[in-house]
């Protein structure tokens, strides 16, 4: 039978779909400066790259991923993680190839995705690019306790065909299920020896670049999974302990995206609201204090009196004063003191 998901949309679904909608019209209707653009993509690649890899076994610090993607010597590494990140950029400039291209999904796509993913790492040596001949084993990484047995290898080239036709003939379900339900059926089908999981989040991103949710690069969905692990594997098994119905596992994927949305527009608010100041900046006479201190405020995201003290080099009268000609001229506010936070600061207006 060819491959047919299970699932509904539940309201929960539905409303993070709504969100998510809401934050590409955002981004579409925005003009941020390329530089920016250019440097939150940048943290966006760096994020993704280190935290898909993360989850598979990798042991670099997020420092030591950015440094080795940044193109730097970093010493005292274990080189296979450090190939492996490499290898994980690699693939991910490889499905920025196909941005706004809605291209049919080939297998020979995945194929190559595969190849360049595990060279000269894990499952390198494990014919990379083609499908398993042996059966293979999902197993806890702690207990060492199989956790899943896929299909046999007899039945990976059928069933990676039927999933392929399927991703092209998937019609009026939102691109964003449609990767949801990718990535779950190829890490179910399992059809390499090693790297379906790295795989599986590259095929869902691909699926989402070229159908015009790339979101410009900004998305790092991987980091949502690292740092929520336990229900990362919970909503994938879900799927196989309730028959199949994907349903849960569509929840907990478009509940990630939607947080990942909602971090973004923050970002990019964030930016519009730097980009605003900087514009008053240049109308309004500030002097060379007042200017770096502006600048610390939006690295920062917060000044005190005793942090422009010390940016500033002056002392607290002169800090108080150039402090209320900001607040005096709409460039910066007070925050007010709370039990939580007992230092009055100051943010941009």
């Amino acid at each position: 039978m060819p491959f047919k998901p299970k699932f509904i949309i539940t309201t929960k679904i539905n409303k993070s779909l709504v969100e998510i909608e809401r934050v590409r019209g955002f981004l579409d209707a925005i003009t941020l400066k390329e530089e920016w653009i250019s440097d939150m993509q940048k943290k966006a690649l760096i994020l993704e790259t280190h935290h898909s890899t993360h989850i598979e076994g990798t042991a670099l610090s997020l420092d030591q991923a950015k440094s080795i993607l940044e193109g730097k010597k970093v010493k005292g590494v274990n080189r296979d993680d450090e190939r492996e990140l490499l290898n994980y950029k690699k693939a991910m400039d490889f499905i920025s190839k196909y941005l706004g291209k809605d291209y049919p999904m080939a297998e020979g796509v995945i194929r190559e995705l595969h190849k360049i993913l595990v060279k000269g790492v894990r499952g390198g040596q494990a014919n990379p690019g083609n499908y398993r001949k042996i059966q293979n084993y999902v197993v806890n990484s702690r207990t060492r306790e199989v956790i899943y047995t896929p299909p046999p290898p007899f039945d990976v080239p059928h069933l990676m065909h039927e999933f392929v036709e399927w991703i092209n003939s998937a019609e009026g379900i939102s691109p964003v299920l449609v990767a949801a339900i990718s990535q779950f059926q190829f890490v179910h089908i399992h059809p390499f020896i090693d790297g379906n999981g790295r795989t599986a989040r590259l095929i869902s991103t691909l699926i989402l670049y070229k159908t015009g949710y790339d979101f410009k690069k900004l998305f790092t969905i991987s980091e949502y999974y690292d740092k929520d692990r336990p229900g990362y594997y919970a909503a994938i098994q879900s799927v196989r302990k309730n028959n199949m119905d994907m349903t849960a596992w569509l929840e907990y994927f478009v509940e990630g995206l939607r947080s990942q949305m909602e971090e973004i527009q923050q970002k990019g608010e964030q930016i519009i609201k730097q980009d605003n100041t900087l514009q008053k900046i240049k109308k309004i006479g500030l002097n060379l204090r007042q200017k770096e201190a502006v600048k610390y405020i939006i690295k920062n995201g917060r000044i005190t009196a005793n942090e422009y003290q010390s940016v500033a080099s002056c002392i607290r009268r002169t800090a108080q004063r150039d402090l209320e000609e900001l607040v005096a001229k709409g460039i910066i506010k007070v925050v007010a003191k709370s039990a939580t936070d007992p230092t009055k600061h100051y943010v941009l207006l």
